[in-house]
């Protein structure tokens, strides 16, 4: 029996191994797929568990896709690229870490027939999930990428990497033509992200990486105000059909089951 984890603090709102046990399930495969809280200082022996064999895969989120690196024997080039890690697989005796997220949004942002060539594009957050949505926006030829966080050591911490992209002190509001959450912000039902939603012209493109809840208050406010909304559903599910093929040597169905079993 394959043993699979996403691991992550928090993790209780993942939906990860209802998708994959789904998959699993589905194409008749001896697996099972669950969800594992943990502390940085459990990681070291979480890897040694694949390098023995005993784990099959692993699925990474917040805040543990740059802090798992230095357990890891090697990195793929996506990976290495954006210094995030979402997915973790043993071959040829060596624990690798992949990236998955980048193939992931593109892949969704596609399927919403949005046309980022020469867009401005704002990003909120500066960690876990925006290295891998600045290449795959660059993959993708936007003109400007702007990158706000509250923090903003840690955007001037990401410009050493990805030069080309401009920071803006959080709370500001650049010209943009989407706007991208990549922030937790969110998870928790009375969040809020402070925008002043009367400052931004309608018909720009609110993204947030969040799927669960499936409408955050930053996508309920831009859409009352005339914009296109989209959350991080078919992003989810892209770069977990990713990580399925990687370990499992077959690509899971993406279909109108896979997307109704999520809402």
């Amino acid at each position: 029996m394959k043993k699979f984890f996403v691991i992550g603090n928090p993790i209780e709102h993942s939906l990860s191994p209802k998708l994959h046990n789904y998959w699993i399930k589905s194409n008749n495969l001896k697996a099972v797929y669950d969800k594992k809280k943990l502390d940085v200082s459990e990681l070291d022996n979480l890897i040694k568990e694949v390098r023995e064999k005993k784990i099959d895969g692993i699925n990474v989120t917040v805040p543990f896709k740059n802090s798992v690196i230095p357990f890891l024997d090697k990195l793929s080039n996506e990976a290495q690229k954006t210094q995030s890690v979402n997915t973790i697989y043993l071959r040829d005796g060596m624990v690798i870490g992949h990236n998955t997220d980048i193939e992931g949004f593109e892949l969704a942002i596609k399927n919403t027939n949005y046309d980022i060539v020469g867009k401005n594009i704002l990003i909120l957050g500066a960690g876990g999930v925006s290295p891998s949505i600045i290449v795959a926006l660059k993959n993708m030829s936007a003109k400007k990428i702007f990158i706000s966080n509250r923090t903003q050591s840690k955007a001037e911490n990401l410009k050493k990497t990805f030069n080309e992209i401009e920071i803006i002190r959080w709370g500001t509001i650049p010209n943009f033509d989407m706007i991208i959450n990549a922030t937790s912000l969110g998870l928790k039902h009375d969040e809020n992200i402070i925008l002043d939603y009367s400052k931004i012209n309608p018909e720009k493109f609110f993204y947030d990486v969040i799927y669960n809840p499936p409408e955050t208050n930053f996508l309920k406010y831009a859409k009352k105000n005339g914009n296109k909304v989209e959350n991080g559903k078919k992003m989810f599910i892209f770069q977990a059909q990713a990580s399925f093929k990687i370990w499992n040597k077959l690509e899971p169905k993406v279909d109108d089951k896979v997307m109704e079993l999520l809402n």
